[in-house]
């Protein structure tokens, strides 16, 4: 399986990245020995200026592209902000902006941000799960947010660890109910075939 990691950290070194990597690292302790995951990591702060183009070219560059090809083939997807103004950051946000509207539809997220104070850690739930709901992406129920104080606490080692094992649930409960579809599988029924089939006056129709 594929997950992606989107962290939207500006410095080096980043706590929103480091929560990233722990949130990932738990992702795959927490999956079947029997599934590798494949884990890649979307690094924001280098694609900030390719972002910028897009939105006034309409084109993205090659680096902008393939993260944006990575998260749309990814299996899941993990994504961390710091938390700028009370809401996630303007790179985070226009990421996803230049994102194809259908990229997210049915796949598992993991919600997490960054911040210097407990007091933002609403930001979960009145701007990270609208944004990925509105993006019809699967939100899994436990979202992290890392405060200052919270490092090396381990109510946020349990967050981190709950959350994971929503996440690794998820995208192997997807991975193996996906069918594998065989061009023979598929009978093909005219439309017009169809549009009797649904008349009142034939045999399927009536009641």
């Amino acid at each position: 399986m594929k997950l992606v990691v989107v962290s939207a950290g500006l410095s080096v070194p980043s706590s929103t990245r480091l929560l990233a990597d722990r949130l990932a690292a738990a992702v795959d302790r927490q999956t079947p020995v029997d599934v590798q995951v494949d884990i890649q990591v979307v690094e924001l702060r280098d694609l900030a200026v390719e972002i910028a183009h897009n939105f006034t070219n309409g084109f993205p560059g090659k680096a902008l592209s393939a993260a944006q090809q990575a998260v749309t083939d990814a299996d899941g997807l993990i994504v961390v902000t710091p938390v700028f103004s009370a809401s996630y950051s303007g790179l985070f946000k226009s990421f996803f902006d230049v994102l194809e509207m259908d990229a997210l539809a049915g796949k598992p997220v993991l919600v997490a941000a960054t911040g210097g104070t407990a007091r933002h850690s609403l930001v979960l739930d009145h701007a990270l799960r609208p944004l990925f709901s509105y993006l019809r992406a699967v939100v899994v129920p436990t979202g992290v947010y890392a405060a200052s104080e919270d490092w090396g606490a381990e109510g946020l080692e349990g967050r981190i660890e709950r959350a994971a094992g929503e996440l690794a649930a998820l995208m192997t409960g997807l991975a193996a109910a996906r069918p594998v579809a065989k061009a023979d599988d598929f009978e093909v029924v005219p439309f017009a075939e169809q549009l009797a089939a649904l008349s009142p006056t034939s045999p399927s129709g009536a009641h």
